[in-house]
Parts: structure tokens; sequence; C-alpha cells
């Protein structure tokens, strides 16, 4: 059973989680409020956002079974994903946050819809695509939260996913992204304080980087080098592939990208993307380092592993244990990765609801839908999104970083053609996004079943659905009547712009 003085302050962390979300209800009069936090983040609140949204359950967990699984091969993992927030904030986020602020934009969707002179079928089409890569990367994330409840609580998977899934909801429903935001600035400063305390511990405790990996090397002589030159995965081929698709597909995943909106100043965009790397990259690079401090500890007897297909997922949480064996300091730290795996969760949540309410109910259903209408929709479609991905989390994935990979995939391969095009090529026309779009996401999730199920390919799945996206891109829209010049320059599509 867990000791009561753990039990208490992770009680008190949910109880804090749920105080912020009825503040953040005061705060909530109208959709804008709602979806963006009425534009209102400030410089910390946004990069701290920007940051928590890429780091996931994935970070503390799937980042730390892959370095346990693989080695150092899987390192340029941790160059790749904080680039992603950098990428995100400078390619796109001030063009659509200086587009977005003047139009009134509350998601990409609107963006996407205005450039691409489609409100119905590219808005339709986008939101429902990014419904279906947000669900399948919230899988992920209920997976990892049920990870470390069970391993607190010492209950069943399904009551994690449970408890788990209410209290998210509960704050998520009620304060929209204000209750986000705040509960993230918690949650990521958790986060980055608990990741530099643990991380170095358990690295000494393995006998530091050196012994770390003389032990590896006796394991396998593939875990000490960069990259592998057999296999499928973590070539130079594989490495190719696998940074344009973390890089990239995390930068235009829908409940990244809308932070750009919702960001007070442009002005912010200057320094924020290099704290957010600088930030994120020290985090990834320790978690990474703790999986290879695990892999000895479980080699030389110290650890042992719970008996289940992910056994590899659990084996930070399982460090912690062995590295904190004072009850107050394990308590905290406990909090800090229920924190961690928290993050992303609830931002996920809203950006499938606000897609689903302002995208599909709002703009192609109900246009005459009012303020109140859009909210209560926005909050129901966040309750059915949690309980369908609680459901569908019950059997969790053999490996972690596998399903966050799938979903990202997908990401890239649907919405980087269409929002790099339409924000940089003047010649991309309305049937090109569209195809573009549909044979990305088409095309993903069959590469995505081959690769994972069937067999694997020199190059991640991603890649060749990007490519045949790009393709249909050019072809379609040379093809096709081109955008008039006046949309174009009032969606500042061209080169890169700026900051004022």
């Amino acid at each position: 059973m867990i000791e009561p003085v753990t039990a208490g302050i992770i009680g008190l962390y949910f109880l804090v989680l749920i105080v912020i979300g009825a503040w953040a209800s005061g705060k909530i009069h109208n959709t804008e409020d709602y979806i963006v936090a009425g534009r209102s983040l400030g410089f910390w609140v946004f990069t701290i956002l920007m940051v928590s949204s890429i780091c996931s359950g994935m970070t503390l967990l799937g980042v730390s079974g892959l370095g346990f699984t693989t080695g150092w091969p899987s390192i340029w993992e941790q160059l790749f994903v904080p680039l992603a927030a950098s990428f995100c904030i400078i390619v796109f986020g001030v063009k659509l946050h200086r587009i977005g602020k003047k139009n009134n934009y509350l998601t990409v969707e609107d963006y996407l819809a205005d450039r691409f002179e489609s409100p119905k079928v590219m808005r339709g089409l986008s939101a429902v695509a990014g419904i279906i890569v947000s669900l399948i990367y919230l899988i992920g994330q209920y997976t990892a939260i049920s990870i470390v409840l069970v391993w607190l609580f010492e209950i069943p998977h399904w009551q994690a996913l449970i408890i788990s899934g209410v209290i998210i909801t509960a704050y998520t429903v009620v304060g929209g992204l204000y209750a986000v935001s705040w509960t993230t600035v918690i949650q990521g400063g958790l986060l980055i304080v608990g990741v530099l305390a643990i991380a170095p511990i358990l690295i000494m405790k393995a006998g530091g980087m050196g012994h770390i990996n003389e032990v590896m090397a006796g394991i396998d002589p593939t875990f000490v080098q960069p990259y592998l030159t057999e296999g499928m995965t973590f070539t130079p081929e594989f490495l190719l592939s696998f940074g344009l698709m973390l890089t990239v597909g995390l930068a235009c995943a829908p409940h990244v990208i809308n932070n750009v909106l919702a960001a007070k100043e442009e002005r912010y965009f200057k320094w924020s993307p290099l704290i957010a790397f600088a930030v994120y990259a020290v985090v990834m690079l320790l978690m990474k380092f703790a999986g290879f401090a695990g892999r000895v500890l479980v080699e030389e007897g110290s650890i042992i592993l719970p008996d289940v297909p992910n056994a590899q997922d659990f084996i930070f949480i399982s460090g912690l244990e062995y590295a904190m064996p004072n009850l107050w300091v394990w308590s905290f730290f406990a909090v800090i990765v229920l924190a961690a795996v928290m993050s992303t969760t609830d931002r996920l949540m809203l950006t499938v609801g606000s897609m689903f309410a302002w995208d599909v109910w709002k703009n192609i259903f109900r246009p005459s839908a009012s303020d109140k209408e859009v909210l209560l929709v926005s909050r129901v479609a966040v309750v059915v999104a949690a309980g369908g991905t609680l459901l569908l989390a019950i059997n969790p994935p053999q490996m972690l970083a596998w399903l966050m990979w799938s979903g990202i995939g997908i990401m890239l391969a649907t919405f980087a053609v269409p929002l790099l095009a339409g924000l940089y090529w003047r010649g991309a026309t309305r049937e090109g996004a569209i195809a573009s779009m549909l044979v990305g996401l088409v095309s993903g999730g069959a590469l995505g079943y081959w690769y994972y199920v069937v067999d694997k390919m020199p190059f991640h799945f991603s890649m060749y659905a990007f490519l045949l996206s790009a393709v249909t891109m050019v072809v379609v829209s040379m093809a096709t009547t081109k955008t008039d010049a006046k949309v174009l320059d009032a969606t500042l599509t061209g080169k890169f712009i700026h900051l004022r």
C-alpha cells in the first residue's frame, strides 16, 4: 500500500490542479478565452507551455525506456525533439501569430481555411485529421500516466486510468487554456527541477558515465555506438527521417502549433525559441542518461523491473525508488514524476475539444451557434475524448516510444506540407492543399501500420508519407487555378517575415 505521506502529497497536488481549474473558470467569458486564453499568455507562461506541450510522458518514461533498450544510437532524439519547439516558434509562429491576431484566429484551422479559401472542406479535413492524430497521441499519454499511478498506488491499470482521466478532464473542462497553461507552468517547473535533481543522482548510483559505458559495451557493443550499421532503426538513413519527423512533425502538431496564437506579444518569439530549446535539451539528455544508468543497475541486480511487456518504460521510476529511500524526499519526487507525464495530456484534450467545437460544430454545422453553445460542445468533446482514449489505453503498447512516434509521424505526413506551402509558397492552391493533406493522412496511417506491424523500411514511414504529400501538393497546385494575390498578401504568404 502507498505510504500516507506520499498519498497526502499527491492528494495535495491533485487538489492544487482542481483549484487552478476553478480559478481559471472565472476568467472564461467567451470562446476566445477558453481556446486561446484571451491571447494573454506572458513570456514565461508561453515558453513553458511550448516546452511542456512537447515534453510528454515520452520524455520521462519513453526516452529513458528507449535509452535502456538501445543505448547511445538513440541519443539523436535529444537534439531533434527540442528543435521542434524552436522550429514551431520561428517557422510557423511568427507568421501565424501576426495573422492570427489581425484576423482573430482561434485555431490553426482558421488560418488554413482562409489561406486556401476553403471554409468547409479544408477546415473540416484538417480538424478531423487533427482530432485523429491527437487521439493517437493521447493514448500514449494516458498509458504513461497509468504506469506512474500503478507504481505509486499499487492499483490495477484500469483504476489508474480512471483516476487520471477524471482529474485531468475536470480542470481542463472548467478552465480551458487558462487552466491548462497555468497547471503546465507548475508541471513544467516540477519536471525541470525534478530531472535536474534525480538524473544526476541515478547516474552516480550507477557508477558514473565511464562505468555506465563500460557495462553497456559489455552487454552489447552497439549500445555505445553513435548509430547502427545494421537493422532498420538508428541507421544513418533512419536517423535522417527520424530527425525530420521529430523536428517538423512535432512542430506542426495541433496541440503545439495552436499555442502560438495565445501569446500576448510577438516580441516573445525572439528569445523563446532559444530558451525552449536549451531547457528541453538538458532535460532530454539527462533522461536518456538516466535510462543508461538504469540499464546498468538492472544488469548489476540493484533494480528489478516488473514482469510486464513494457518493462523498460518503468526504468526511471524504478530508479527513482532505488535512489530516493527517504520517504519525504521520495514522496516529493513521486509528484514530480506524475506532473511530468500529465503536462501534455491536458493540452491534447483541449485541442481535440477546440477543433471539434470551433472548427467542426461552429464553422461547418452550426454557424449560428452562440459562444455558450460552443463552450458547451467543446467541454463535452473533451469528456468524450478522455473517455475514448482511456478505453483504448487499457491495453498498453510494448514500448511507449513507438506509439508516440507513430502519432508524430502521422502529424508530419498530414500537416507539414499544407502549413509550409501555405505560409511560404504562393503557388500552393486550395486543391493542392486538400489533396496533399488527404494523401498524407491516408498514406501516413497505412504506412505506419505496415512499418510497425508488418515490416520495417530503411526510412521511418513518415518520410515516405511526407514525400507523397509534398509531391501531391506540387503536382495538383500546378494543375489548378492559382490563389488570388489579395488572399496571398492578406495571409502574408511568401518569404519569411521579421519580428517587429
